[in-house]
């Protein structure tokens, strides 16, 4: 159970996820001790977690999505095993757990070892390879943006400002520092330094650089049905290249879209949905998704198990 001030702290933290609980406060007219608690909870009930993130062309990596079909008897535990594999970032299991869908992540113009790989394992029937190639929704964008807890005026005292991401070379201090954020976006100064062999003061530059530049931004992880949102499916649809543009625009501004992209392969545009249930589902098919600009074939899959989520295994 959540309420009004449980979403504004899930906004506030998905705008800037290492503001103090004092500065949330203020925002959102509460005590830090309020947020701190409300905080607390929500990490024990919705498994809400704070996460550092970074650009992909930031750092000059690609992502490329898997849909992998096994036989019945076997899905479960390629699955786990695709889970377990250092690649991957999301793994799903849809349609009724009788495909597989992953996402990885790799430097650009290396192909991912799995496409390599999983064709040759026992018991795949087939598997598609889709490279992401422009995002229209997602990265520092979250779901609950589109419910707007807070107003534009919340919003603004929240927002660091960043620039848009470019290629960047990092350190051996920044990867440290990342690779401490990317598990727990709110880990403190002194944990920084001390994973990073620096002082607290540099740590905290680095990680203030770093989001300045656009190459780190924080996320939020949490249950969606803390949103009402039960239904998650996944989308891929084939647009006349024409349309392409127009069509993932519009894609990015309905307010079922969690995230959307173009891609390769045999469909050109992605999109991951979230609903409150089956009929608001097929609602949203047979509307917004209908009108789509130079649609010319849709497929939809529900999400039935989740095992991997934002890189760490569901339930970790």
């Amino acid at each position: 159970m959540t309420d009004e001030l449980d979403r504004k702290i899930i906004h506030a933290v998905q705008i800037d996820g290492r503001a103090s609980f004092r500065a949330i406060g203020q925002v959102v007219g509460a005590s830090p001790q309020t947020v701190a608690r409300r905080y607390a909870r929500l990490r024990t009930t919705a498994s809400l977690r704070v996460l550092g993130r970074t650009q992909p062309y930031a750092l000059g990596d690609e992502e490329w999505f898997l849909r992998v079909r096994c036989a019945p008897d076997a899905t479960e535990q390629v699955a786990h095993a695709l889970a377990r594999h250092e690649e991957t970032v999301w793994v799903h299991s849809t349609s009724g757990s009788t495909e597989i869908v992953c996402t990885t992540r790799n430097p650009e113009g290396s192909e991912p070892l799995l496409l390599r790989n999983l064709p040759k394992t026992p018991r795949v029937i087939s598997m598609t390879a889709h490279c992401l190639l422009h995002q229209y929704y997602g990265g520092p964008q979250n779901p609950v943006d589109k419910l707007r807890p807070l107003s534009p005026e919340q919003i603004a005292a929240l927002t660091v400002p960043s620039l848009p991401p470019r290629p960047t070379a990092l350190s051996d201090t920044d990867r440290a520092v990342l690779r401490v954020l990317y598990g727990d976006g709110r880990a403190s100064n002194q944990e920084l330094a001390a994973a990073a062999g620096c002082s607290q003061s540099t740590a905290q530059r680095r990680v203030a650089e770093l989001r300045h530049s656009g190459v780190l931004y924080f996320d939020v992880d949490y249950d969606p049905r803390v949103l009402e949102l039960s239904r998650l499916a996944m989308l891929w649809a084939t647009v006349a290249p024409a349309h392409l543009d127009a069509a993932g625009r519009a894609l990015a501004q309905h307010d079922e879209v969690s995230f959307a992209a173009s891609t390769t392969g045999p469909t050109n545009l992605y999109a991951a949905i979230t609903c409150h249930d089956n009929r608001a589902l097929h609602t949203y098919l047979t509307g917004p998704v209908a009108a789509l600009p130079g649609l010319t074939h849709v497929e939809s899959a529900p999400v039935t198990r989740t095992l991997k989520r934002a890189g760490l295994l569901s339930g970790a």
